[in-house]
This record gives structure tokens, C-alpha cells and sequence, in this order.
């Protein structure tokens, strides 16, 4: 009964009560709540974003003479890191080792991740240099953060020469690693060399998953590689894979880039038969592409195609639309084309 008391106290921030019941506890000799217990609460307090009250209940351990151990401290960084204090997280790591408790590799981890969420790149690196010092052993989530990192820095070479020396240190490369360095390579114009990788791992059997091959089909439109990218978009069910809606959503609008508008209507239609049916956002960005074109029936045909379907229209769309067809607009006569609830733009609705 009273560990829920001071549970509860711990949770709502009365820290004076869960105080006064440990104290009632200690005085009565009856056991005190242990390390276990307060680690439960102060990593519940850190997820959900409520750090400085975690912090409180830290402090409230040491004040019972209690010992925090690597859990304790592990979950105080990760909620300094959740709202973005990176310099109160590493100063929760420091009195981890005054305290005379070593970090894991998963205490690592986070801070690394930390530090490259909020832009701090060198900081991020000195501490994973830090890690091997320590011989702190790193994982592939360690270099999931690192890579990545380095790759939206815009820190090509660095993020290369980081997943050489991860082949070379044994670690297991599995298949999010490999999505990394594509789509690391797409989003930094190496394209070509994305699609070099692509082939050679693929002569080596590396087993891709649907996230891969969109990258890649993205990558090979990119370079004007088209003829490539829709033989590996017509060969996704070959491979044992099933296409999403971001892979018909990266072909479609392609597709329509080059003007082949005919066969992406095909492709289109062919989402929902195999069950994946287009979002909201791709509706509107193949509309606003068409009229952008004065493609004015086309757009109009998708909206009859996805009339009560609830997908609405987005305000750029409806900006767009307005532009168009008000008695200003340069397709105001073509308003009829569009299903009669969409005419309202002109007053012809």
C-alpha cells in the first residue's frame, strides 16, 4: 500500500509526501522502496517527456541513501536527449562515472543519436570516439546514428570512410544500414554511385527490403535512368516483395514528369487491386501536377476516381484550383471539366 502511495506521489510531482512515507518507512524498519522501484518510475516520468521531474526523483534516491545504478542514469539521459538538453544529458553521463558506474554501449547510443538530431555533429563524434576509447563496443544502432548523421550533414566522404570501418570491425551490415548509404548517397548527388552499390550487392545476394528498391527506383529516375527503374518496379513481385504507397507514389509522379500520363493512370488503377490505395497527399500531388500542365480533364478524372473517399483536398491544391478557375484565371472556362462538386471556384458550382 504505501509503495503505490509513493508511487503516485512520484508520478504527480509530490515529492515533500513521497519524502515524508519513505521517511515513515525507515522509521518503522520497514524495508524502504529499492533501486528497481525508483528506476520504474524515473524512466515512466522520462518518456513521457517530464525529465525535471525524473530529476527530482534522482535526487530524492540520493537523499534515502539509495545507490542509482546504470538503468537510473541511462534513463535520465535519454529524457534530457527526448526534449533536446544535450548538455544536461552529458552532464547526467559525467556524474555517471563520478558515481563510479560505467556507460554501456546503449547509454552511447543515445547520446550519439542525440547529438546528431540536434545538428551537433562534431560533439557526436568526439563522443563516439570517446566510446572506443573506453572500448565500449559499437552496434549496428550505433552506426545507423552515425551514418545517417553524416549523411544529412551533407558529410559524404566522412560517412563513407565510417561504413568501411564498420565492414572492417565485423560488425553485421544488415539491410537498414545498406538504406543509409543509398538513400545517403541519392539524397547527396551520388545517385550513379548508389546505383553501382545497388548492383554489386545485389551479385553478392544481400537480401533488400521494399524500402531499398524505392530508394533506388527513385535514384534511377533522378539520372534519367528510366528504362532501369521500371524494370525493378515491374520486378518487386519477382523478388518476394509487395509495393507500397510510396512506391507507386515515387513511379507515378515520374511518370508524369515525363509526360507519360496514359501509363500512370494504369498504374494508378492498379493500387487498389492489389489492396494499397492512394493517400490523400499523393491525390493531391498528382492533381496539382496535372493542372500545373493544364492537364484540366485529368485532374478532373482523378477526382472522380477518388470522389467519397475520403481524401480531401489540401490547401495548396485548393490554392492552385483557385488561381486557375476564378473568373481571372487562366482556365476559367475549363472548370467544367471537373466533377460539378469542384466548380464552385467560378460560381458555376
Amino acid at each position: 500500500m504505501l509503495f503505490t502511495l509513493i508511487q503516485g506521489c512520484c508520478i504527480h510531482g509530490d515529492l515533500v509526501k513521497a519524502k515524508e512515507l519513505v521517511s515513515q518507512m525507515m522509521n518503522k524498519g520497514i524495508p524502504r522502496p529499492n533501486i528497481v522501484f525508483f528506476n520504474s518510475v524515473i524512466n515512466s516520468l522520462c518518456k513521457e517527456g517530464r525529465v525535471m521531474d525524473a530529476q527530482d526523483i534522482f535526487e530524492l534516491v540520493i537523499h534515502i541513501g539509495e545507490r542509482p545504478d546504470i538503468i537510473t542514469f541511462s534513463s535520465l539521459i535519454d529524457g534530457y536527449v527526448l526534449v533536446g538538453k544535450m548538455d544536461k544529458a552529458l552532464g547526467v553521463l559525467d556524474a555517471m562515472f563520478s558515481a563510479g558506474v560505467e556507460p554501456d554501449v546503449v547509454t552511447y547510443n543515445t547520446l550519439v543519436n542525440g547529438y546528431f538530431k540536434n545538428g551537433r555533429v562534431d560533439d557526436a563524434l568526439a563522443l563516439f570516439a570517446e566510446m572506443l576509447h573506453k572500448r565500449v563496443k559499437p552496434t549496428t544502432v550505433t552506426y545507423n546514428s552515425i551514418l545517417d548523421g553524416l549523411f544529412r550533414a551533407g558529410r559524404t566522404d566522412d560517412a563513407k570512410k565510417r561504413f568501411h570501418e564498420m565492414i572492417q570491425s565485423g560488425i553485421t551490415v544488415d539491410v537498414s544500414i545498406y538504406n543509409i548509404i543509398l538513400g545517403g548517397l541519392c539524397r547527396n548527388n551520388c545517385a550513379s554511385e548508389a546505383i553501382t552499390l545497388f548492383h554489386k550487392l545485389g551479385e553478392m545476394n544481400v537480401k533488400f527490403d521494399i524500402k531499398t528498391l524505392n530508394i533506388m527506383i527513385d535514384a534511377m529516375y533522378k539520372v534519367r535512368r528510366r528504362e532501369e527503374a521500371k524494370k525493378l518496379f515491374a520486378a518487386i513481385s519477382n523478388s518476394g516483395l509487395v509495393p507500397n504507397a510510396y512506391t507507386y507514389s515515387i513511379v507515378i509522379k515520374n511518370l508524369l514528369k515525363e509526360g507519360s500520363l496514359e501509363e500512370a493512370g494504369n498504374i494508378f488503377s492498379s493500387m487498389e487491386k492489389i489492396g494499397c490505395a492512394p493517400n490523400s497527399r499523393l491525390v493531391n500531388d498528382i492533381i496539382r501536377m496535372l493542372l500545373e500542365k493544364g492537364e484540366i480533364a485529368k485532374a478532373g478524372d482523378y477526382l472522380s476516381k477518388v470522389d467519397g473517399k475520403s481524401i480531401s483536398l489540401e490547401a495548396s491544391t485548393t490554392t492552385l484550383m483557385l488561381s486557375l478557375f476564378s473568373r481571372n484565371g487562366k482556365y476559367q472556362e475549363d472548370v467544367k471539366l471537373l466533377p460539378a462538386k469542384y466548380r464552385f471556384f467560378n460560381g458555376l458550382g
